[in-house]
């Protein structure tokens, strides 16, 4: 009944087992009664702080900006058909760590590719609950360091291409954003 793992799935087994953390060890038995009194700390004076060295400016990190949302123009020229989305994604129905995984994978793909828009569907969600999960956490996902040198632009999507349960993307050049 096992098959061999698709390259996808071989990627995603590779994120879930670097964010894995093992489960808490139980209490060892002379814990487990309850705290003893601790043992006196003998406290050396502090040293006075050294003050912070700046780094000269070439050495300094360069800040990533944050995806922003697209131009009016840019928007425009995608929803209309006038500049192509060459990768979709469906989130759709996945759990948020699934989720998670198969967006990091497919915008480290697209962008390895050079590809600089996709169409990500997150779906609305259910109305009796409010806007969907996905939808919500997207943008903040797309703000965490994993994606910020992968993505510089979002928006949601026209109705066309989903509405609100939809968003484009703009991937970084390669090489931009390092």
């Amino acid at each position: 009944m096992s098959k061999a793992l698709s390259e996808e799935d071989r990627v995603l087994w590779s994120l879930v087992t670097k964010t894995a953390k093992p489960l808490r060890k139980p209490l060892s038995p002379s814990f487990a009664s309850g705290p003893s009194k601790p043992a006196p700390v003998a406290q050396a004076p502090a040293a006075p702080p050294s003050p912070p060295m700046a780094l000269p400016s070439s050495l300094q990190p360069r800040k990533e900006q944050v995806a922003q949302k697209f131009d009016v123009q840019t928007r425009d020229k995608i929803s209309k058909g006038r500049l192509p989305l060459e990768g979709r994604v469906d989130l759709h129905g996945m759990t948020q760590e699934e989720a998670y995984s198969l967006l990091l994978s497919f915008l480290r793909r697209a962008h390895e590719g050079g590809v600089r828009y996709v169409l990500v569907i997150t779906g609305k969600g259910s109305s009796s609950r409010g806007d969907g999960v996905l939808r919500k956490s997207l943008p903040s996902w797309l703000k965490t360091q994993q994606f910020r040198h992968l993505v510089s632009g979002i928006d949601e999507a026209s109705r066309y291409h989903g509405g609100g349960g939809a968003f484009y993307v703009r991937l970084r050049r390669r090489g931009a954003g390092r």
